[in-house]
């Protein structure tokens, strides 16, 4: 009998129920929604706007907010034997990190897999504001610095490749937000559903959270979360080193297309 694990929850951006089914299987991850399914590598990129959201067969296929399951398929290196099917416009907020993700992983007992791409060689890529620096390498390392002008918070996080040190430290930061963004949310009905202890929020005078202790470098570890989702939707993390100055999820997906299409990062 194959094995699967079911999750449900809100999405932070839709407020909408979603229910998502993991399941083991041969073959590549795939990904499915009303009766659509691909590949990952058969995903593109469809919209950036605070979340990353695909779609595939023409849009038939379309759902949002992949990154935090897809970068916890980064971090524990699974890159095949996994079915995901998803009920819902957007995969479920959880616990704000892939903390709840990688934890279902592990119930699957899906053996890791070597890394698909690598970095060919030195290049920097700057998108906007945000600057991308790659570097090939004989391992994994994948690093961001965020600025957020906030003296309260640290800038740097950094992981190389080791999918317990990506349990233990990088999957259990939180989704961030600035008050002023949860304010739009609320005003639009979708943040009401959220439970506190998924979020921090970054207020002027305080900073708000419930739940697990915050620490100064969250917000720079959850954008490091963000970044390997990202990858791996390119067919991520790739061995060598990525250094993202002001990265996102727009910038992400223009400077990782532009370094596939000029042969900067490479299948393996």
């Amino acid at each position: 009998m194959s094995r699967e694990v079911r999750l449900e929850g809100v999405g932070l951006h839709t407020g909408e129920r979603a229910r998502v089914v993991l399941g083991a299987c041969p073959g590549a991850v795939t990904l499915s929604s009303r009766g659509v399914s691909a590949r990952i590598d058969q995903l593109e990129v469809a919209a950036t706007a605070r979340a990353t959201t695909v779609q595939a067969r023409g849009g038939g296929l379309r759902l949002g907010t992949v990154e935090h399951l897809f970068a916890a398929l980064a971090g524990l290196g699974v890159v095949e034997g996994v079915e995901i099917a998803v009920e819902g416009p957007e995969l479920p907020l959880l616990d704000g990190g892939a903390g709840a993700w990688c934890a279902a992983l592990a119930e699957l007992r899906v053996p890791s897999g070597s890394p698909r791409l690598r970095v060919t060689r030195e290049a920097v890529l700057d998108v906007g504001p945000s600057r991308y620096e790659l570097v090939p390498g004989a391992d994994v390392d994948v690093a961001v610095r965020v600025e957020l002008d906030d003296a309260r918070l640290a800038a740097d996080a950094r992981w190389r490749g080791d999918p317990r040190d990506f349990v233990a430290r990088i999957a259990p930061a939180r989704t961030f937000a600035l008050a002023r963004d949860i304010d739009e949310l609320v005003r639009r009905g979708l943040a009401r559903h959220v439970d506190p202890a998924c979020v921090v929020v970054l207020a002027r005078d305080a900073i708000h959270h419930a739940g697990r202790p915050f620490s100064p470098d969250e917000p720079a570890r959850h954008k490091l979360l963000d970044l390997l989702g990202d990858l791996y939707l390119h067919g991520g993390p790739p061995l060598g080193r990525v250094r993202a100055s002001r990265p996102g999820h727009a910038a992400n997906a223009r400077a990782l297309r532009r370094a596939l299409d000029e042969g900067i990062l490479a299948p393996l």
